[in-house]
């Protein structure tokens, strides 16, 4: 096996540049896992449905954007060698996500947020400083920012028509990798978040899903 290279500082900033290039005009790296709805039919839907869904991917698309920039910031600043890796390894899974909904919003005519390097930078910088506030504390904003997002995606498939397979194989699964994560964050120490902080954070996610929504 061979030995772990040890990064400059140097880089770090050159490969979290790389990472945000990626995120947001290129294609991410993903994992090997194959998008869930490739092998699904196509259902017919309505001009209004097809917006609707569009715009609908298109909020779990910037989540994911968001999702990407928390994780590379928080692992940036995590203190622990084994819980960095956990992160990286939860946001290649969250690349997938990000490429999924890519696929789906192209399929159904819609377009990504444009948007998305608001909540990049916004996010990355959230990360950034929940890492740097200690290891336990990045654990429970990495738990309770899933926790959060599987309620998103609950209420986005009550939306989606029970005959819209291909998106709903796309949200089903990644919902049950959100709970994994959340739980994974939690099994490292994670630690439960103040009341304020959030109920901040839902107050933050919902101005992302109104913005992104129109824009």
């Amino acid at each position: 096996m061979a030995p772990k290279r040890d990064y400059s500082a140097a880089d770090e900033l050159l490969i979290n540049v790389d990472q945000a290039l990626r995120t947001l005009f290129g294609r991410p790296k993903t994992t090997e896992r194959s998008n869930p709805g490739d092998s699904l039919p196509e259902t017919e839907l309505n001009d209004l449905e097809r917006d609707h869904i569009a715009r609908l991917m298109r909020i779990n698309h910037t989540g994911e954007v968001c999702a990407q920039a928390l994780y590379q910031g928080q692992a940036l600043t995590a203190r622990d060698p084994e819980v960095r890796h956990s992160m990286e390894r939860s946001a290649a899974e969250e690349n997938d996500h990000l490429d999924w909904c890519e696929q789906r919003v192209d399929e159904l005519g819609g377009h990504l947020s444009l948007l998305n390097p608001l909540w990049y930078a916004g996010s990355f910088a959230i990360g950034a400083v929940a890492g740097l506030a200690g290891d336990k504390w990045s654990l429970g904003f990495v738990a309770e920012t899933e926790r959060q997002v599987e309620g998103h995606l609950d209420e986005h498939l009550e939306q989606i028509p029970c005959d819209d397979e291909r998106t709903r194989a796309i949200l089903e699964q990644m919902k049950i990798d959100e709970i994994e994560h959340g739980e994974k964050a939690l099994a490292h120490g994670g630690a439960p978040l103040p009341g304020p902080i959030r109920a901040l954070m839902k107050a933050t996610a919902k101005l992302m899903t109104k913005s992104v929504y129109r824009i």
